[in-house]
């Protein structure tokens, strides 16, 4: 059955993983299994090469024949965005040329990062993105990493342009979301929630969808807490977000800055994945992989749990 959200930026969209082999070489292999799972699952598209796909780390090239595999796997099932993220706008633009056969649905891109970039840097470097991008842009905000936020006020300039999709907020910052949620608004313009724990008050608040590196451990309370705010069984999203805000407790077991590593070692409990990251000393050690099976043991009694209640109706 066709996707009706194929051509929308909404639902459910894994930031998904890339598989690696102890040496740091993609295992392709895998991510073909966890492209199948996530897209059994009900999600309505996959955001390839962002920060937990370690897109930072890898080459053009490598991009490419991720890009180029998922493709393969999800065929028109879905929307597939592609993010492109480089330290300054001029290598931003040569890999998006260098990307350009892969008929990317969207187009991800964050602020330049390392150096420090005000608010009239970041629009002028999304400003050239958005003229130069062969699909619609998504405005990354992630100022944990870039440490350049945007403001507010520079979404809702870029978001005016026809060749812009929406935003993807891993901010945390409830308060801008709401804003721009709340404030004036485009109809085409999508407002993406990022951080996991904010998921629920997001769609609550209208919110289009989000963005999401911890589903790839497991899709189904997101697809269910997006079905489910789309029929307005608003104690059922609650429930999903509190199956969620446990599952949260994988990331924290590796270090908050290490949550990517926690993620990718649930993709190996499940058979779909491998805990090897492409910078090697962030792998998870064998200690803090068994913590990360405990938790998912015990997510997985919840979830049963959860779901026999959901079923039930009494909620």
């Amino acid at each position: 059955m066709k996707n009706e959200t194929i051509n929308k930026l909404c639902g459910v969209i894994p930031a998904i993983c890339t598989p690696m082999d102890e040496d740091g070489s993609i295992n392709y292999s895998l991510l073909e299994k966890q492209a199948d799972y996530l897209i059994s699952a009900g999600v309505h598209g996959l955001f390839a090469c962002g920060g937990t796909g370690e897109g930072a780390y890898l080459t053009s090239a490598e991009k490419r024949e991720v890009f180029k595999c998922l493709r393969s796997v999800a065929g028109k099932k879905i929307f597939l965005c592609l993010a492109v993220i480089n330290s300054n706008t001029a290598a931003t633009l040569q890999e998006m040329k260098y990307l350009q056969d892969c008929d990317a649905d969207f187009i991800v891109s964050t602020t330049p990062y390392y150096h420090s970039a005000n608010q009239y840097v970041i629009r002028e470097h999304f400003k050239e993105v958005i003229a130069n991008a062969a699909a619609p842009v998504i405005i990354y905000n992630i100022p944990s990493a870039t440490h350049n936020p945007i403001e507010l006020n520079t979404i809702l300039e870029l978001s005016e342009y026809d060749n812009v999709a929406g935003v993807k907020d891993s901010s945390g910052d409830f308060c801008q979301f709401s804003r721009g949620l709340f404030g004036p608004r485009k109809d085409r313009f999508a407002w993406i929630q990022g951080e996991d724990y904010l998921c629920a008050p997001s769609l609550l608040s209208g919110a289009n969808g989000m963005v999401s590196g911890l589903c790839n451990a497991k899709a189904e309370p997101y697809v269910e807490m997006y079905q489910a705010s789309i029929a307005g069984d608003t104690e059922k999203v609650k429930k999903c977000q509190d199956r969620i805000n446990y599952m949260y407790k994988v990331i924290s077991c590796g270090g908050y800055a290490n949550g990517n590593a926690a993620i990718k070692a649930v993709g190996e409990l499940y058979g779909r994945g491998s805990r090897f990251m492409r910078e090697k000393g962030l792998t998870l050690q064998d200690e803090q992989f068994e913590t990360v099976k405990k938790i998912m043991e015990e997510y997985e009694q919840i979830c049963h749990a959860a779901c026999s209640i959901l079923q039930s109706g009494n909620y």
